[in-house]
């Protein structure tokens, strides 16, 4: 019986291989957006596996060096748009060196050279210099419909306005957060504004570009699709002309309410004028005499980003209460309990929601209600239940809050927690009920960060996580666990996890290596803070083909302590990197 049923899986197979044309087949994929999803169709058969890779139109490379541009032309041939990582996302919070490496020069030579269909082209977190955009631009101008550089570094505004000049067909020119060299230079965008007419968006925001208020007006008068426009500082009163102008703009991001030499108390907000068409919203430097620039329009806004403002928790509750169909809502923990509560009565709709950690010095937070607790935990989840993404810094914690968000928040895909150090006494601990209780709860997260104080999370918790994580295909962890036998339960499930993340958790290299042996699906393993072995080999025992593992020294300088100590250990077809710095130690593969 078993022969027979096997033999007939055979012939289904086949059937199913070339019983459809080929452009049928093609057409049908190009429906199946989902990588994973793509991935499955291409192991069905050798056949299939060609017409993915002939139809395939998008592909993410998360780690730069896990693969050769060659390589990939030759997978993928077709590809309009790319998505390539480099750098670590702990390269964000200034954890990994500077020289780590992340140079975008050899993708960019092979994307030139070949991938004649490329349409886009997103970067992040890599080391971009002037002669890389040179070459993609001779090779791409006349194709280019959109141009990222996400955290980026190493070029100049001579560049960018070499891009504004030369691809006419520009749709999207994205440069959030990077940096920038001869950053006063801001006449590239007056050449955008002069060469390009069909710019739709353009994004600087959390850059120290210099924009002045006579080209950005120039840009909105002659870009008549722009629909998103971020911008770095830029004294508000000097816009006005600009948003009377920009009739479609539908997201801002930008602009400042201080300039040195102004009397800003003086100034009157309340008749500022924002187009119709505004609905998403981030505003620099607002304070308690500006905040009234939001009331005429708060009605109407679906995304609002208060993290850069001087804003008390009253203050935020006042500005919440007025935008009933928020569905994005970015501010800092200075919101407080009071805060989220409202947020929790008025924005029925809201799907994301971030609350980073505030200065503690300043925006109000000495006040006893800048403080996040389960209290505000808990209202959100039982008043906001459409949540998909939910990042959130809080003071406190209980099993109880996160049972509620179990409970409540069955749409999340992405939940990130981090507990502070700020108060000396958390109610309780450890939270091992309450995450199995979020993890059954929360079937559909693929994203799960818990970043909490030593004690907060037993080996039992660690365990719970690798039972109830079916489907989470991205973790990070930070000061959990109490021995090597957490990550080794942890390991025991996790069954689609494909990147993990610890911080400050001390296992042993030997438990490091068994769970990365263990856990199936893994691609990817970024570690600071381990015990080291005596000989320092035991982190050898997760060797195996196709898997590089480095050892990374941020400071060369001085004798480094265990909690600094890093590991990252990735899959790649690629081989052992060529261009480690000496903070890095490639400890396999071994020439």
């Amino acid at each position: 019986m078993g022969g027979e049923a096997e033999g007939g899986e055979r012939r289904l197979g086949r059937v199913l291989s070339f019983g459809i044309p080929d452009t049928a087949l093609g057409l049908v994929m190009g429906y199946v957006e989902d990588p994973w999803d793509r991935d499955a169709i291409s192991l069905v058969c050798r056949h299939w596996c060609r017409v993915d890779a002939l139809s395939r139109k998008h592909v993410t490379v998360a780690m730069a060096y896990s693969t050769t541009p060659e390589r990939l032309f030759r997978r993928f041939p077709c590809l309009e748009s790319l998505k390539l990582k480099a750098k670590p996302r702990a390269a964000m919070f200034n954890l990994i060196s500077e020289d780590w490496g992340g140079s975008a020069s050899p993708w960019i030579r092979q994307l030139s050279a070949t991938f004649h269909f490329l349409k886009k082209l997103h970067l992040r977190r890599m080391i971009v210099c002037n002669d890389d955009i040179n070459i993609l631009v001779r090779a791409k101008a006349h194709m280019l419909v959109a141009l990222k550089l996400d955290r980026c570094s190493g070029f100049s505004t001579a560049s960018i306005a070499l891009i504004a000049r030369s691809c006419r067909k520009l749709e999207t020119l994205f440069l959030e957060e990077s940096t920038i060299d001869e950053k006063e230079n801001d006449e590239w965008i007056s050449e955008l504004a002069t060469s390009n007419s069909v710019l739709e968006t353009l994004n600087f925001f959390l850059t120290d570009l210099r924009a002045s208020p006579e080209y950005l007006n120039l840009l909105v008068r002659n870009c008549q699709r722009l629909k998103t426009l971020k911008i770095s500082e830029c004294f508000m009163p000097d816009l006005v002309s600009l948003f009377r102008t920009a009739q479609t703009v539908q997201e801002f991001a930008g602009g400042s309410f201080e300039e040195q030499g102004q009397s800003v108390a003086s100034r009157n907000y309340e008749n500022y004028y924002f187009p119709p068409s505004l609905h998403r919203l981030s505003l620099l430097y607002m304070g308690t005499n500006e905040m009234q620039i939001l009331f005429p329009y708060a009605a109407a806004l679906k995304k609002l980003d208060l993290q850069f403002t001087f804003l008390s928790t009253e203050e935020h509750c006042q500005i919440v209460q007025r935008c009933p169909n928020l569905e994005t809502l970015e501010v800092r923990d200075v919101i407080g309990d009071r805060g989220l509560q409202v947020v929790a009565q008025t924005c029925k709709k809201l799907q994301r929601l971030r609350v980073e950690r505030g200065d503690d010095d300043q925006g109000g937070l000495e006040d006893e209600q800048g403080r996040i607790s389960q209290v505000g935990l808990m209202a959100i989840a039982q008043g906001c239940p459409e949540l998909t993404y939910w990042a959130i810094h809080v003071s406190d914690i209980t099993n109880a809050a996160l049972e509620a968000v179990g409970t409540c928040s069955r749409n999340l895909n992405d939940f990130r927690l981090v507990l502070l150090d700020r108060e000396a006494h958390i109610t309780e601990m450890p939270l091992d009920n309450g995450v199995r209780a979020l993890l059954r709860g929360c079937t559909k997260l693929r994203r799960f960060a818990f970043y909490v104080r030593p004690g907060a999370l037993s080996d039992v918790g660690l365990g719970y996580i690798g039972e109830f994580s079916k489907s989470i295909r991205y973790m990070l962890l930070g000061n959990v666990g109490e021995s090597d036998n957490g990550i080794i339960q942890l390991s025991k499930g996790c069954p689609s996890l494909q990147k993990l993340e610890l911080r400050g958790c001390f296992f042993s290299e030997h438990a490091l290596a068994m769970a990365a042996l263990e856990l199936k699906s893994l691609r990817y393993l970024w570690v600071q803070g381990f015990r080291s072995s005596p000989t320092g080999t035991d982190l050898m025992a997760m060797v195996r083909p196709f898997w590089n593992i480095e050892y990374i020294v941020p400071d060369q300088d001085e004798p480094c302590p265990e909690h600094q100590k890093q590991i990252l250990a990735y899959y790649s077809l690629a081989g052992r990197r060529t261009d480690c710095p000496p903070s890095v130690t490639p400890l396999y593969p071994t020439f």
